[in-house]
């Protein structure tokens, strides 16, 4: 197997073949003339050439070195370009494909203004939108999924980077001319329709359940769908409720009666996620960027 190469030694090899003398060069990277002399040793071992030979009272560059001297200071300049702290990106020519995970409803009220966003200020970057249908944070970091949105809970990954984007509540949705779409819904009138459950949102579902029990009310469910678009088209030919997110879901409800629930419910704040790796990339940034502010609009008199 192969010995490794001291990648230190480039510094001092494009230093040696520059001042051409051992103490100049020491000075200069601030080491003795002894430390400097170890270290041309060192180089001349592995590049099995002495690079630095003798001649009258100086020194002068084989051949060998000669051939080096331009290579190694076009390695040093990229490879100190690499550990610089990312340059500002330029957008129109930017060329990259981002995945962002979320449940259905988020590309319906944001996906528009977000392409009309990026197309304007990044014309080479492509939108992956993905439905969301564990909050397994794998995908996040495996990087297969690049942002994605979610309510902040215990079961969310401590690794991950989070900014909330807006404020959401529940709230009851019935098809036009549906009985609860005239009048004040009470929690009794609300518990005595038929209702839809959504499968993925037991947690914010079994919320309502608890405080319709505390005032003594158990609602009927009669069908159980995986996503807000299922229930909502579900609600329109029938008469069924759905209880969704208001925002969330506000470019689903067209044609839709909506009401406020009758039960003191907190609200929640929808985030978005990423990995920590994620988090100095200039191009990721800018996303997150377009991401929060066109989110904050919809949010406002939140």
């Amino acid at each position: 197997m192969p010995t490794t190469a001291d990648l230190n030694l480039l510094l001092t090899l494009d230093v040696l073949l520059s001042e051409g003398s051992v103490a100049r060069a020491a000075a200069r990277l601030q080491l003795s003339p002894s430390a400097m002399s170890r270290a041309l040793a060192r180089l001349r071992q592995t590049t099995g050439d002495p690079l630095l030979v003798r001649a009258g009272r100086g020194l002068v560059p084989t051949p060998r070195a000669l051939e080096l001297r331009q290579r190694v200071g076009t390695v040093l300049e990229d490879a100190q370009a690499l550990l610089l702290p990312a340059q500002q990106i330029d957008l129109k020519h930017l060329v990259r494909t981002f995945t962002l995970r979320s449940r259905d409803g988020f590309v319906e009220n944001f996906g528009p203004a977000l392409i009309t966003r990026l197309r304007a200020e990044a014309p080479q970057v492509r939108l992956h939108f993905v439905n969301k249908l564990t909050r397994d944070s794998t995908p996040l970091r495996e990087a297969s999924v690049d942002l994605e949105t979610a309510v902040i809970d215990a079961h969310t990954s401590p690794e991950l980077r989070t900014r909330a984007l807006y404020r959401d509540r529940l709230i009851g949705v019935v098809r036009a001319g549906h009985p609860l779409s005239r009048g004040k819904v009470t929690a009794k009138r609300y518990a005595a329709g038929q209702h839809i459950l959504l499968a993925r949102q037991g947690q914010g579902h079994g919320r309502i359940d608890h405080a319709l029990s505390s005032l003594g009310l158990e609602r009927e469910i009669v069908a159980q769908v995986g996503g807000f678009s299922a229930a909502l088209a579900l609600a329109r030919g029938s008469d069924l409720i759905a209880t969704v997110p208001e925002r969330h879901t506000a470019s689903l409800r067209d044609g839709l009666h909506s009401f406020s629930l009758p039960l003191a419910l907190q609200g929640m704040t929808i985030s978005m996620l990423w990995h920590p790796r994620m988090e100095a990339d200039p191009a990721h940034r800018w996303l997150r960027g377009c991401v929060y502010e066109l989110c904050a609009d919809h949010s406002q008199d939140n």
